[in-house]
């Protein structure tokens, strides 16, 4: 039985997680618990908080990671409250928001976070720089039809596809930092 568990809801997270995780030979069970999730404007206070309540929860070591598409021109919105405004506005409304504005430059940032039952827990940041395009293009989840990293050779992350997006990703680079650590960990 594997002992690491990745704590979300949100399948398509799941999947990008559990690819991400296999290229490092590390493998997670998954748990569909609704995690504790504090409001704060901090994408590191939001996960580690939802870590510590995780691991007291299923009492085993687990994983959460939050992620926030975060707009220069919007002063960081909408940041750490990203799943809140796609829900409600959507890249159509952030679009509109934009409407007009030269500056469209972001950052997508990723944090996992990691917490055995009864430690502190630890983060994992990783960021991808890039702009917001001027109209949703490939059709994927979340901001990843507006949002172009400047990896991505002009293209959305939903352009590009899963695989590619995978190994650019905010959330890879957010993943192979906790990898990395995590492998150092079990030797």
């Amino acid at each position: 039985m594997n002992d690491l568990v990745f704590v979300s809801l949100n399948r398509r997270k799941v999947d990008e997680v559990c690819a991400i995780l296999a290229m490092y030979s590390i493998r997670v069970s998954v748990a569909n618990v609704k995690r504790k999730e504090v409001q704060s404007d901090s994408l590191e206070e939001i996960a580690l908080e939802g870590a510590r309540y995780a691991a007291s929860l299923i009492l085993r070591p687990v994983i959460i990671e939050d992620a926030g598409l975060f707009i220069k021109s919007l002063n960081g919105f909408p940041g750490p409250y990203s799943s809140y405004v796609f829900k409600t506005i959507g890249n159509k409304g952030i679009l509109r928001l934009l409407e007009g504005v030269e500056d469209r430059s972001a950052v997508f940032k990723s944090v996992v976070a990691y917490c055995k039952p009864g430690h502190e827990p630890l983060c994992f940041l990783g960021e991808a720089e890039g702009w917001i395009s001027n109209s949703e293009r490939g059709e994927s989840w979340g901001f990843d039809p507006i949002f172009i990293p400047k990896e991505g050779e002009g293209m959305t992350y939903a352009e590009m596809g899963y695989l590619r997006k995978n190994m650019i990703s905010h959330r890879k680079k957010a993943l192979e930092k906790f990898a990395h650590w995590y492998l150092n960990q079990v030797k």
